[in-house]
């Protein structure tokens, strides 16, 4: 699952940025992070409450003759995963760009890795299975989208058959962990248990960001103060939330609530980052300045960095250079497309055309949006029928 945090760096400054009933009033203490009147009525309710109920399809699918066989055949947590997930049956695409319930993302066919966790959990519980979600200590992902730094952390879920369990048929003892994350290895990673009420805050942070990707700041900040409400120790939707202040032009209340976040997490790069703009953009240039030597002590090459020096040294026409500095950040990030796009078209400008292609297809498998796998896969088409010769990227 990707649970994502926004990250404004300092070189962007701050972006400017029927109605529904609005949340329920803040739990005690966070009332001071919360300025209600800033903000429209968000466009539908910030709500979670559905968020694992099964829909009308999703419960004819589990009485199903070939989902009972399934169960039969391999037992309730295998069977279920072979159920859902075969490429035979439901035929689900990734998109990282949406979070949704576990009814849309049955009906969609298509989510996110959190979507798929929580219509994983929502199958698992009508089964009577027990199910446990877990935070994983897998190296955190960075993308970007337009201005907005997105970083991902890693869940999973695991599953285990209760004694009463009807489709109990493996002797298996073992919770099955079904982990979404690309490397075989995910299930062995260090793990936190997590309970619903921090899916929930995740699932509503999710929606915040990507509220405020889309544009709309005041259902971004409905979002991201109800995923505090739900989980007041969140450092993502603390960001989130600050990152709304900051896009609506209420730069004291993005410090204020930064600064809450850091207390919570004293080196994170994220909320260090965009507490050092909002310090410089509130007329607190020293402590910017200090805070930004801590960062540099504690980063000295963050994410990004030689990303910026490539694009740097890809506009000043040293193409030897960008391949170099691109390739260092593809290195640490394999997984980014953006980086392996950056490094194909850097080798294109030095001529070498199957490098290039090489690149392109690796960005286009890397992309975790449905769009953006298009955009690369147009662009690969177009090198592949030019070479040999003089390729151009369009």
């Amino acid at each position: 699952m990707k649970r994502w945090f926004l990250l404004l760096l300092a070189l962007l400054h701050v972006l400017l940025a029927g109605c529904a009933s609005a949340p329920s009033g803040p739990a005690a203490g966070l009332t001071a992070l919360f300025d209600d009147a800033a903000f429209p009525a968000p466009s539908s309710p910030a709500d979670a409450s559905t968020l694992f109920t099964l829909s009308a399809p999703m419960r004819a699918h589990l009485d199903s003759p070939a989902f009972k066989a399934s169960l039969r055949e391999k037992g309730a947590a295998r069977g279920l995963v072979a159920a859902l997930y075969s490429k035979s049956d439901l035929q689900l695409d990734y998109d990282a760009s949406v979070t949704r319930t576990a009814a849309q993302t049955y009906a969609a066919r298509s989510g996110n890795c959190l979507s798929l966790v929580i219509m994983t959990a929502a199958f698992a519980r009508a089964l009577g299975m027990e199910v446990r979600f877990a935070s994983v200590q897998a190296e955190e992902t960075w993308q970007r989208n337009g201005s907005l730094y997105l970083v991902s952390s890693h869940v999973n879920i695991a599953l285990a058959p209760r004694a009463a369990g009807i489709y109990t048929v493996s002797t298996n003892a073992e919770p099955l962990v079904i982990d979404f994350l690309a490397s075989k290895d995910a299930a062995r990673l260090p793990s936190r248990e997590l309970g619903e009420d921090d899916i929930v805050a995740l699932y509503m942070n999710n929606r915040a960001v990507e509220e405020l990707v889309a544009g709309r700041i005041a259902d971004a900040y409905w979002w991201a103060r109800a995923a505090i409400v739900k989980r007041p120790s969140s450092l993502a939707a603390y960001n989130t939330l600050a990152v709304a202040y900051a896009r609506k032009g209420k730069p004291l209340m993005a410090e204020r609530v930064y600064r809450a976040a850091l207390a919570r997490e004293p080196d994170s790069l994220v909320v260090m980052q965009n507490l050092a703009q909002a310090l410089d953009g509130n007329g607190k240039p020293e402590e910017a300045q200090a805070l930004l030597r801590r960062i540099e002590r504690l980063h000295p090459a963050p994410p990004y960095h030689w990303f910026n020096q490539g694009m740097t040294a890809y506009r000043a026409g040293d193409m030897r250079l960008a391949r170099s500095l691109f390739a260092r950040e593809v290195a640490r990030a394999p997984y980014n497309d953006e980086f392996h796009f950056w490094l194909g078209v850097a080798y294109l400008g030095l001529g070498e055309g199957e490098a290039a292609v090489k690149e392109l297809a690796l960005a286009r498998d890397n992309s975790t949006r449905i769009d953006a796998r298009e955009r690369y896969a147009a662009k690969l088409g177009r090198l592949r029928a030019s070479l040999p010769g003089s390729p151009q990227v369009r």
